[in-house]
C-alpha cells in the first residue's frame, strides 16, 4: 500500500487560510477605519454647522437686543411727551376759566347787588360786595347754585351798612372743574 503524505498539502492551505484571515482582518481594520474617520469628519462639520448656527443667532440677539433698547427708549420718550401733552392740554383747559368765571359771574349777579372783589384761590372763589337787601344776596347766592361753572355757595357774613347804603356781604363759592358733572 502506498502512503501518501497529504500534510504538506494541508500546511499549505492551513497557511493560506492564515493568510486569507490576516488579509480579511486588515481589509475589516481598514475599514473600521475608515469609516471612523468618515464620523469623525460628519461629526466635525455638524459641529461647525452647529457652532456657524449658534454664532448667527448670537448676533441676531444682539441685534434684537439693540432693538428692544431702541423701543424701550421710544416708549419713554412717548411717556414723556404724553406727560407733556397732558400739560399743555390742561395748561389749555384752564386758560380760560377766568373768562368763564367773570362770565358765570356776570349771569349770575341780580340787580341790586355789586361786587367789589373776587379773589380765586384754586377752586374756591372769594367773592365780597354790596346788596341793596339780604333778599338779593339770596337771589345771589341761588343764582350762583344754579350756574353750570360754580357750586356749593357759602356765606361767610351779611353786616348792614352804617350809612344805610345796603349790605356788605362776603360769601365763598367753588368752582367746578371742567369735566366735573352737575349734580
Amino acid at each position: 500500500m502506498t502512503r501518501i503524505n497529504l500534510l504538506p498539502w494541508r500546511e499549505e492551505q492551513a497557511e493560506r487560510r492564515r493568510k486569507y484571515f490576516l488579509v480579511f482582518l486588515l481589509a475589516v481594520a481598514l475599514v473600521v477605519l475608515a469609516a471612523i474617520w468618515l464620523a469623525d469628519r460628519v461629526i466635525d462639520r455638524a459641529i461647525d454647522r452647529q457652532v456657524a448656527r449658534n454664532n448667527h443667532l448670537s448676533k441676531q440677539v444682539t441685534v434684537l437686543d439693540s432693538r428692544i433698547k431702541t423701543i424701550d427708549e421710544l416708549r419713554e420718550q412717548r411717556r414723556q411727551l404724553m406727560e407733556r401733552m397732558k400739560v399743555v392740554e390742561d395748561l389749555q383747559g384752564d386758560r380760560s376759566s377766568g373768562g368763564r368765571l367773570f362770565d358765570e359771574l356776570a349771569r349770575a349777579v341780580p340787580d341790586g347787588v355789586q361786587l367789589h372783589e373776587v379773589s380765586v384761590s384754586g377752586t374756591s372763589v372769594e367773592i365780597s360786595g354790596t346788596a341793596a337787601s339780604t333778599h338779593d344776596v339770596a337771589r345771589l347766592m341761588r343764582s350762583l347754585e344754579e350756574s353750570s361753572g360754580l357750586q356749593d355757595p357759602g356765606l361767610r357774613h351779611v353786616r348792614a351798612d352804617d350809612a344805610g347804603a345796603g349790605n356788605a356781604f362776603q360769601l365763598r363759592v367753588r368752582q367746578r372743574a371742567s369735566g366735573e358733572a352737575e349734580q
